[in-house]
C-alpha cells in the first residue's frame, strides 16, 4: 500500500513501544500522585487542601508543553538532577518527559478521582469514624475502594489523553513516535500517508483501552 516509502529503515515498531513505555510509567505514576491529590482535596487539614487546589488549577491551566520543556531545561540541565541516568542520555530526557507528562496528568486523575469521592454516601465515612477509624483508614478502606469502581471509565479517557499526548515527548528529544513522524516527513516529503500510518498507530493504541475500561466499568460500577 505504501510502495513508495522505504518503510525498513524506520524503527515503527521502537518508536510505538516508547510510546507505550512512556504512557505506563506516565499512567502509573499519575494515578499515584493524583490519588495523593484528591486526598489532600478532601482532607479535614487545612493546609493540604489548600495545596491540593492551588497544585490542579496552577499545573491544570499550564501547557503540557511547558511543563516538559521545563523539566528538562530546569531540572535536568539546570540543577543537573539526573534521577540515577546518565546526563545526556536518552534514558533522561525519557525520565523527564515522565516527570512531566505525571506532573501534568495527575491534576486530571485527581479531579476524576474527587467525583468519584463525592459518589460515596456520606453515611458510610461517618459509619466508618463511629467505629474509631481516622481519616486515612476511612479513606483507603471505605470510600477510595468505591470511587474507583465508579470512575473507571472517566480514568480510561484520561488514559487515552495521556496516550496522545506523550507526542509532547518530541519537544525534549524523546525518540517516540511523533519524533519518528517529523523524521519521515522530513526524509520522504509525503506528509499524508506517513500521517495515515501514525493515526492508525495511534488508533490501534487508543481503541482497544477504551474499550477493554468501558467493559470493566460497565462489571465493576457500584449498584445503588
Amino acid at each position: 500500500m505504501f510502495d513508495f516509502l522505504d518503510l525498513e529503515q524506520y524503527d515503527l515498531f521502537g518508536a510505538f513501544w516508547l510510546t507505550v513505555q512512556l504512557t505506563v510509567f506516565s499512567a502509573i505514576g499519575s494515578l499515584i500522585w493524583g490519588t495523593i491529590l484528591a486526598a489532600m482535596r478532601v482532607s479535614p487539614v487545612p493546609v493540604m487542601r489548600a495545596f491540593g487546589t492551588f497544585y490542579v488549577n496552577i499545573v491544570r491551566n499550564t501547557p503540557l508543553t511547558l511543563i516538559i520543556v521545563g523539566c528538562a531545561q530546569l531540572l535536568a540541565y539546570t540543577l543537573s538532577l539526573t534521577f540515577w541516568a546518565e546526563t545526556g542520555s536518552e534514558s533522561l530526557v525519557f525520565r523527564m518527559a515522565v516527570l512531566g507528562f505525571v506532573l501534568y496528568t495527575s491534576t486530571f486523575v485527581c479531579e476524576v478521582v474527587r467525583s468519584g469521592i463525592n459518589t460515596v454516601p456520606v453515611g458510610q465515612a461517618e459509619a466508618a469514624r463511629a467505629l474509631g477509624l481516622n481519616f486515612v483508614q476511612v479513606l483507603t478502606l471505605v470510600v477510595l475502594p468505591q470511587a474507583f469502581r465508579s470512575v473507571v471509565a472517566p480514568l480510561a479517557n484520561v488514559l487515552i489523553a495521556l496516550t496522545k499526548n506523550t507526542t509532547v515527548a518530541a519537544a525534549i528529544g524523546v525518540a517516540e513516535a511523533a519524533t519518528l513522524m517529523n523524521t519521515m516527513i522530513e526524509n520522504e516529503a509525503e506528509l499524508v500517508p506517513i500521517a495515515a500510518i501514525f493515526a492508525g498507530g495511534f488508533i490501534l493504541l487508543t481503541l482497544p483501552t477504551g474499550l477493554l475500561l468501558g467493559w470493566v466499568a460497565k462489571r465493576v460500577a457500584v449498584k445503588r
